[in-house]
């Protein structure tokens, strides 16, 4: 089949001419890259992209084709995708779908044919920016026009677009997922661990990745998802053994919200905080954060425990950060003293923080791995020892 040509089109007037695939058409956003070699389908469900156009590094993308088991959630939450090379015949026994009939049956736009090195490269030097892909290349300065007037990340409440509208039951929830979300008329899921549950964690969806969710489910946890919407004191009233804030979009300082939930938990129940909702758990702590020049976005991140001294390797997906200088480290105030407890070994921005006297510890990375390494999974048994400790 003949595919339309197509153009990425940035705010700085740079284009990168190639071939659509998926859905035709036009779509805006702020365009990032993602480092990771596998794993786009968890990238594309991932709600941490809302509002992103996601350029894969990996020259090769397709080549596995998607399926049910790998969705981070029920939708696809890319602007869009760029690659290098596009795969239409994938080659895995997994495989469901081809990515370029997801993407259609998604009305998600993708193009491929373009230099990613360059482009990457181009993200690296001038910094993320706003850009458009369409398969409408008859005026390319009206389009760099209308990239320019694209409203930024900065300042954008994005969780109110991805949080769930009503509490639920994560062990109900996959088989849910299955009747939901159809690949290729196959119901295939993994139901959730049916143990006797020991704790009960709250999860505040702010755009949670369901492997969040499997990791607390299998460590016996029941796992009760309730929408960025509810107050801390409708968290309290479930009696948590546990909340959890989980990852998301956009720009931490806008979620107000959240920020006033998570003052009025801090120290009343123990907390994780993940990506997004580290993010969170840190402006109520009187942090700062700031706008990243070009984010972290993949599975081979570098970071250091200032406690043991190891380095893992993680994965990310964040554009904000924690400013280092504004942690109010070693001051104590009514809820003890906190400490920054990892770094980024790449740039020296702040990956994790803790706050041992309320049992509250958060982490700028995916600890829960999809897609990325597994370093980091033995954060979810921290938590169910900060709950253990808290509940005596």
């Amino acid at each position: 089949m003949k595919r339309k040509s197509a153009v990425l089109v940035l705010e700085d007037g740079t284009v990168f001419y190639g071939k659509s695939f998926g859905a035709e058409g036009q779509s805006a956003g702020e365009v990032v890259f993602n480092t990771s070699i596998t794993g786009y389908q968890e990238i594309l469900t991932d709600p941490s992209y809302k509002g992103q156009i996601v350029t894969m590094t990996f020259p090769l993308i397709g080549n596995y084709g998607v399926n049910i088991i790998d969705i981070e959630s029920l939708a696809l939450h890319v602007e869009g995708i760029v690659v290098k090379e596009y795969c239409d015949y994938p080659s895995n026994w997994r495989h469901q779908k081809s990515l370029g009939g997801y993407l259609l049956d998604n009305g998600v736009v993708g193009i491929d044919g373009i230099d990613t090195r360059a482009l990457t490269r181009h993200i690296r030097d001038n910094g993320e920016q706003n850009g458009i892909i369409t398969t409408d290349v008859s005026d390319l300065a009206l389009l760099v026009k209308r990239a320019k007037e694209l409203p930024g990340l900065e300042g954008q409440d994005l969780v109110k677009k991805v949080t769930t509208q009503e509490k639920y039951d994560w062990q109900y929830m996959e088989p849910f997922m299955a009747d939901s979300v159809s690949l290729a008329g196959q119901k295939s899921f993994v139901l959730g661990d049916s143990r006797k549950k020991k704790y009960k964690v709250l999860v505040y969806d702010c755009g949670v990745k369901f492997n969040i969710l499997r990791e607390l489910n299998f460590r016996g946890c029941d796992v009760v998802v309730v929408p960025a919407t509810f107050s801390a004191e409708d968290v309290l009233g479930f009696s948590p053994d546990g909340v959890l804030f989980s990852n998301g979009p956009g720009d931490p300082g806008a979620v107000l919200n959240m920020i006033e939930n998570a003052k009025g938990l801090l120290g009343k129940v123990p907390i994780m905080g993940i990506c997004l909702g580290h993010q969170i758990l840190s402006l109520a702590l009187g942090c700062k954060t700031y706008k990243l020049k070009f984010g972290h976005h993949g599975g081979n991140h570098p970071v250091l425990d200032l406690v043991t001294g190891k380095v893992a390797i993680t994965a990310q997906n964040h554009g904000f950060a924690v400013d280092f200088d504004s942690v109010p480290v070693g001051v104590s105030s009514c809820i003890g003293s906190v400490k920054v407890t990892h770094l980024n070994m790449n740039d020296n921005s702040v990956e994790g923080i803790e706050c041992d006297s309320i049992q509250m510890f958060s982490v700028q990375y995916h600890p829960e791995a999809s897609p990325g390494p597994h370093d980091t999974s033995f954060l979810f048994d921290k938590f169910l020892k900060k709950m253990s400790a808290f509940n005596g």
